[in-house]
């Protein structure tokens, strides 16, 4: 008996395992990123931590919520690559169309976080950014349930 897992390609789960893991790494960085706005403004969330820091509670400091809606974003975007990228390697795509698919999100959202939280660019610079993720996350979603139905 065949299993759906025996039409898995070793380098496109490679190429998926490896994006997955810099996407991973890329949402940690966020966190610290954010303590690091936090610190430099020194803007604190909370009594305790502006009390340790000698700062102040600010909730709306315009840079510290530039880099805290790039982390929302990344968690409101980067876990549905990894549950539709995993469902797409089970439809056995073709290889080079799915490593370039996972390297097009993998760093657009990268890109996405450069240019909306470290290095400020004008639209219409995040909003690309984030297509090129957002375009073949919806490509795989499309192809599974087609391949599924």
């Amino acid at each position: 008996m065949t299993s759906v897992f025996d039409s898995i390609d070793s380098t496109v789960f490679r190429s998926y395992c490896f994006w997955c893991a810099v996407l991973v790494i890329k949402m940690l960085v966020m966190s610290v990123l954010t303590g690091m706005k936090r610190h430099a403004k020194k803007a604190f969330a909370n009594p305790e931590d502006a009390k340790t820091s000698k700062g102040k509670v600010v909730t709306n400091d315009p840079d510290v919520e530039r880099v805290r809606r790039a982390h929302l974003n990344d968690l409101e975007n980067i876990p549905l690559f990894f549950a539709i990228g995993f469902l797409y390697i089970l439809t056995g795509p073709s290889v080079s169309l799915a490593v370039n698919l996972f390297r097009l999100i993998g760093i657009s959202r990268i890109v996405h976080t450069l240019v909306y939280a470290v290095v400020v660019i004008p639209q219409p610079a995040r909003g690309l950014a984030w297509m090129g993720a957002y375009l073949p996350t919806w490509y795989m979603a499309v192809k599974v349930l087609l391949a599924f139905i």
